[in-house]
This record gives C-alpha cells, structure tokens and sequence, in this order.
C-alpha cells in the first residue's frame, strides 16, 4: 500500500501525540478544578474526554500516518509486517517513536501552559507497584490485539470509535488506568498534576508496556496468524487516491 512521504507522517504522530497528552493531562487538571474532592469523578471526567479524544484524532490523522500515536503499535506494525513488506520500515520506526516521544512532552507542557501552571513541573505521582505493572501489561496487550483484529477483519474504519472506547474503558478496569503508551508515560512525567506519572516508575511502566507488546504479539499469532497480511492498515486505512509521492 502507497503511503505519504516519511516527514508528512512524522509530523501527524508528533502532532496527534501531543494534542493526545494535552488531552490527557488537560482533562485531569479540568477534572481536578471541577470536583476537587471526588476522585472518581474525576476519573470519569477524564476517562470520558480521553477517549472521544482519541477517536477524533484517530479521525484526523489516521489518513496520514496511520495514527499510532504510541511506540508499542508502531514495533508491532514493523514486526508483522517484516515478511509482508506491509508495515513499518526499520527507519519509519525509529522515526515514528523519536515524534511520538517529542510530541507527549510537548503535549504535556502545552497542558500546563493551558493551565497557567509552570510549563515543565516533573510528576512526584509514585506508580512503582507489581499489580500497576499487570495492569499495563493487560492495557497493551489487549490494545494491540484490538487494532491488529480490526485491520485484519477489514474493519479498520471503526477503528477510531473501537480504540477510544477501549481505552476509556481501560481507565476503569486496569488498575494501572492504562497507559499502554511508552510516550505518553514518558511525557506524562512532565506535569504534576492529576495524570502525572514520576519519573522514577517510568521504567517499571515501560518494561511492563514491552512485555505486553510481546503478549499481544503473542495473541494475534495464535488467533489471527496472517495478521501479518493488513498490517499496513493500522491504524486508518490510507486513501491511495491522494496519496503524494515519497
């Protein structure tokens, strides 16, 4: 399948990645002005403006660059799509994290900023726990297996209203609150507010969203072993038609 030339996708990761951080961590300050003493109201405040803001930008970036927005989609698609010639490239890939990276940060200080809050304030949120790990574990895997079912059932164009809605409902059923993102953990250090994350149990978050990657992996091969074959649909299927050269 055709795709858009390499900077025009990197630039819809970064961009996309950033207003989904600003999402994140805007709603939970929102949250916390609104009902200060309700911890699971603002839970649901931000679940709730998470999730359709997932599926917006799906919507809108999803066209250029496929709208991963999160390191562990974009290693996957590399990885089924080795053999295929479907996926990722090598170089795409260590594109795609290096804007997905930049664009949490960015998204997380233009959140503060929104706020009138210091534009970097690092988390001191601690997260570092067995049973969060788990959590993340569950969140990745099953995200992964969500996207990659999706394309592989031809049904990619109900992808953006399928992955927000996972992951609003992953706030709730993990205990982690799903991050299932490399980047946005990463970037959601950088505000210490509602959706903050401390630096220092950023690597237990990590290393468990890696060994959820490995599990989803895992799944689609047992459930879906010619995966492999759409994974250059994930997220949005491109429109050739308007497809510019590389």
């Amino acid at each position: 399948m055709l795709q858009l030339a390499l900077w025009r996708r990197l630039l819809a990761e970064l961009i996309g990645t950033a207003l989904l951080v600003t999402a994140v961590v805007g709603s939970g300050i929102m949250a916390s002005t609104l009902s200060p003493h309700d911890v699971g109201l603002q839970l649901l405040e931000n679940s709730v403006a998470t999730a359709f803001a997932l599926g917006v930008l799906i919507l809108t970036f999803g066209p250029v660059s496929g709208a991963h927005f999160n390191p562990v989609v974009s290693a996957a698609d590399w990885f089924l799509g080795r053999r295929s010639g479907a996926g990722l490239t090598g170089k795409d890939l260590a594109g795609y994290i290096g804007a997905q990276t930049a664009g949490a940060i960015t998204g997380s200080i233009l959140a503060n900023v929104m706020f009138a809050l210091p534009p970097v304030a690092f988390s001191h949120k601690d997260r570092s726990a067995g049973h969060l790990w788990i959590g993340e574990v569950v969140a990745t895997a099953g995200l992964l297996l969500l996207i990659f079912a999706l394309a592989r059932s031809g049904r990619a164009a109900v992808a953006p209203a399928a992955v927000g809605a996972y992951i609003g409902g992953a706030y709730w059923f993990t205990s982690s609150t799903s991050f299932a993102n490399p980047a946005v953990t990463v970037g959601r250090a950088f505000t210490d507010t509602f959706a903050g994350i401390a630096p220092a149990s950023i690597p237990g978050f990590v290393v468990a969203q890696i060994v959820g990657l490995v599990a989803g992996l895992g799944l689609l091969a047992a459930l879906y072993p010619d995966a492999a074959a759409t994974a250059g649909d994930v997220v949005v299927e491109h429109d050739i038609s308007v497809t510019s050269a590389r």
